[in-house]
């Protein structure tokens, strides 16, 4: 019989993450049908019982905690302290957790002191016969293979917007706190503030409802002959704030910075999206100024809802790769499209 655990750490507010409720979503999954298991909730961080109170009603027959001021930043010594010390703790032979940065930085060291496997980048889970089988993408999502292991513990790390996030009433539960004791090697490194962008000028926003990619056509000559690079940066900044969207982009706009020609001002390389770039899993996408070749259409294979802009009506988006294509100047269906939304 599998003892799942669900692994996960909050926020600075004590929340719980939005992938980390997806991850807790394929945790219930798979504890339902397999036969005979059972789920345990664990989770770390600076204060969790509020955290431990949303999940209460998710069916978990225990609820682990790892809290206190040492465990409230990301710090690697002591994530994999808390992880190893929840892991032991609930005894899993299956462990899911969600993929955020901290998890992905430190998850590897927990799974290396108890002796595991861990999957990464995890895209499907189903049950057959009585076995766990995952889903996972290779070659840039042109490649999809299933495995399972024997190997125990078995870590599999969830990727965001593959479940639904778990909808349920909080409620009040019994948590158990788990002891780790932490050495003066562990607590070496200490976070002294954080940077961050602002939310007006983040551009990359992974759960955001909408995916906004843009293509070279914005730096091009226009119908009138001439370069609007900068009526292009405030009408593409201006949707992204109204409707709070994530911007991506094709590899031809980000690559046109090092051929000496007009580019976007906020695009780089970690926009990109696509067979050298991001596969993004937002519920829409808004393809604009794109040819839709393959490379670029890689990228959206996980975008549920796909819609495109372009003059042109034999582009490549409307070969069978966009649900609808639009026959317009993007620049201005754009500009209407930001006067009709509200700041």
């Amino acid at each position: 019989m599998e003892q799942i655990l669900f692994l996960a750490h909050t926020n600075a507010d004590g929340s719980l993450p939005n992938v980390a409720r997806e991850a807790l979503t394929a945790a219930l999954d798979i504890s339902r049908k397999l036969p005979g298991a059972s789920l345990t909730v664990g989770l770390f961080g600076g204060d969790v019982a509020s955290a431990v109170d949303c999940v209460a009603s998710c069916g978990a027959a225990r609820f682990l905690a790892v809290s206190g001021t040492e465990f409230a930043d990301s710090r690697y010594a002591s994530d994999v302290a808390a992880m190893e010390a929840i892991v032991r703790e609930s005894k899993a032979t299956m462990v899911i957790a969600p993929t955020t940065s901290r998890i992905s930085r430190a998850i590897p060291g927990a799974v290396q002191r108890l002796k595991g496997r861990i999957e990464t980048h995890v895209s499907g889970l189903e049950v057959e016969d009585g076995t766990l089988r995952l889903q996972r993408w290779y070659y840039r999502q042109r490649m999809v293979a299933t495995m399972t292991r024997s190997q125990r513990p078995w870590f599999l790390v969830i990727d965001q917007g593959v479940f639904s996030p778990w909808q349920g009433e909080p409620g009040k539960a019994s948590m158990e706190t788990v002891a780790v004791t932490l050495n003066e090697n562990c607590l070496r490194t200490k976070v002294t503030g954080v940077q961050a962008p602002s939310v007006n000028t983040r551009t990359i926003k992974p759960d955001a409802d909408i995916l906004f990619v843009a293509g070279a056509g914005w730096s091009k000559k226009q119908g009138d002959g001439q370069f609007h690079v900068k009526e292009a940066e405030e009408t593409i900044l201006a949707f992204l704030r109204k409707g709070n969207a994530s911007l991506g982009s094709t590899k031809s706009l980000v690559d046109m910075s090092g051929e000496g020609e007009a580019v976007l001002s906020f695009m780089s390389h970690l926009n990109q999206v696509g067979q050298t770039g991001s596969t993004p899993r937002h519920p829409k996408g808004l393809a604009t100024c794109c040819h839709g070749e393959e490379p670029h259409t890689v990228g959206w294979r996980f975008i549920n809802e796909r819609r495109a802009i372009n003059t042109d009506p034999n582009c490549g988006w409307a070969q069978g790769k966009a649900d609808v294509v639009y026959v317009a100047d993007a620049f201005k269906v754009m500009a209407k499209v930001n006067e009709l939304l509200k700041d």
